[in-house]
């Protein structure tokens, strides 16, 4: 029953949702489960990752740990699930990045092992809402970028084995009845302790150490990222929200199996936004001229700063985690020093009705809050 005394079961109703959520622990999956419990009318809502985070108290919530490389382990957990409506798909196996054809195999399986389970037991889908990213316009090794602002019609990289491809493909071949959609976010700003791509858990932490260290909290990162737009910032509320109306809305039926950026919406360079982020993250910003360290790294400054990572999380009384669960300095090192522009139109989403946009500086500042709230960070 749902928390006001309604069937939640019923999958013939015209009014049962019931998600499944495939990362519900990641940034935009902890967002996907905020957004659908506190939605009207009343999800039903199974969240699946391998570890569970904190997780939600809510009667219409389930959270299934599951090896989705694992065909017998997902066999054995979705079984039983029979009432599924929707699918959020907001996972990745990252354990080969750097190998495309490993990391697009084990993708392609994840998902097939899953909709191999579900689709025969789920009379009821209706929608399979996918997330990529931005890096489908170009290829995985960074090169064959564009001076242009990317739309969704932009072709694919010919020959190039993105793993992303391989995903829409699989629901193109797989979802002969249900909807679905593909959404492409930029840097996700959010909060969480299982994803590997955290750059707000990275700001956080670098900045905990500065102020403990008595460091200069400097850019580390290229000129050109410090001084121009680079990528686009997508608040993974926004990007939430934006699965849930590809979803659900009766408007985007036009647009079945089609894509959808998923950015915030104005751009930002960092110089922008540095003097309020020091300020939000209490510690002093070097004056502008001294604020550029293009020739420092964090990966090279920072990796060997665990120790002093245990010694603040215990003095300030915060969640116990390591420096590897909320900072990952190799990506920061990517993200400050990306090599290419990376930026999307949102022209398409606007069109068929998702308006949303959030300012960067206020999306940056507002996850800081959120993380300091939740005692990731002091």
């Amino acid at each position: 029953m749902g928390d006001d005394g309604s069937s939640i079961n019923n999958a013939g109703s015209s009014e049962t949702r019931v998600a499944l959520i495939v990362g519900v622990t990641g940034l935009v999956g902890k967002e996907l489960l905020s957004e659908l419990l506190s939605a009207k009318p009343d999800w039903k809502v199974y969240g699946i990752a391998r570890k569970p985070d904190d997780g939600d108290g809510s009667k219409r919530y389930e959270f299934i740990p599951c090896d989705l490389l694992d065909t017998d382990d997902v066999a054995r957990k979705l079984s039983p699930l029979r009432d599924v409506t929707h699918v959020f798909w907001v996972t990745w196996a990252a354990q080969s990045f750097l190998d495309p054809q490993a990391c697009r195999d084990q993708n392609r399986a994840m998902m097939s092992n899953v909709l191999d389970v579900l689709l025969p037991r789920s009379p009821a889908l209706k929608h399979v809402s996918l997330q990529t990213g931005m890096k489908h316009y170009i290829r995985t090794d960074g090169t064959g970028a564009r001076d242009a602002v990317y739309n969704e019609e932009s072709p694919r990289i010919a020959g190039e084995n993105n793993f992303y491809y391989a995903l829409e493909d699989l629901l193109r071949d797989r979802l002969a009845g249900p909807g679905w959609s593909v959404h492409r976010p930029g840097l996700v700003l959010g909060c969480s302790t299982r994803t590997w791509f955290n750059v707000m858990g990275g700001l956080g932490v670098y900045a905990a150490l500065c102020r403990r260290l008595r460091l200069p909290f400097r850019f580390r990162g290229s000129r050109t990222c410090w001084a121009e737009p680079y990528l686009d910032a997508s608040d993974a509320r926004l990007v939430a929200r934006q699965h849930v109306w590809a979803a659900t809305d009766a408007r985007v039926a036009p647009a079945r199996g089609q894509a959808f950026n998923a950015v915030n919406g104005p751009t930002f360079a960092w110089r922008e936004i540095w003097p309020a982020l020091a300020a939000r993250l209490q510690v002093e910003a070097p004056p502008e001229e001294e604020a550029l360290s293009p020739e420092s790294t964090f990966s090279g400054d920072m990796a060997d700063k665990g120790r002093v990572w245990e010694e603040i999380v215990e003095e300030e009384g915060l969640r116990a985690t390591r420096m590897e669960d909320v900072a990952n300095w190799w990506f920061m090192d990517a993200v400050l020093r990306c090599p290419v522009k990376l930026l999307g139109s949102r022209e398409k989403a606007d069109r068929f009705g998702f308006t949303e946009t959030l300012e960067p500086a206020e999306s940056i500042l507002y996850w800081v809050d959120r993380m300091r709230e939740e005692k990731l960070i002091p």
